[in-house]
């Protein structure tokens, strides 16, 4: 069974599989932050994007840059490591406003 599971996962073994496991756990945090949006939104009845919204962006960022780091993958590493910066500005700005208010 567990020589199924790695093959459909394109994995080698447990180590990798537990890989992919963390890799699958990052994008559903990543991608919760827009029904977390999208929730906001509709309960103000106009688009709003919530701290929340940035905290799963730098937790989903994290793990998978971490992830893309351990797969070698240029691409990906370039594109989560940009992103991190939008989002800990994003919530830098924030604060900012808060500490000022």
């Amino acid at each position: 069974m567990a020589e199924t599971l790695f093959a459909w996962l394109n994995v080698g073994g447990w180590y990798e599989f537990w890989w992919v496991v963390i890799g699958l756990g990052a994008q559903l945090a990543f991608s919760s932050r827009f029904i977390v949006q999208w929730i906001a939104s509709e309960r103000a009845g106009r688009s709003v994007v919530p701290v929340a919204f940035w905290y799963l962006s730098i937790l989903g960022g994290v793990v998978l840059l971490a992830y893309a780091i351990h797969r070698h993958d240029p691409v990906f590493i370039l594109g989560q490591s940009m992103g991190l910066l939008i989002y800990a500005r994003n919530l830098w700005l924030i604060h900012a406003e808060r500490r000022a208010a």
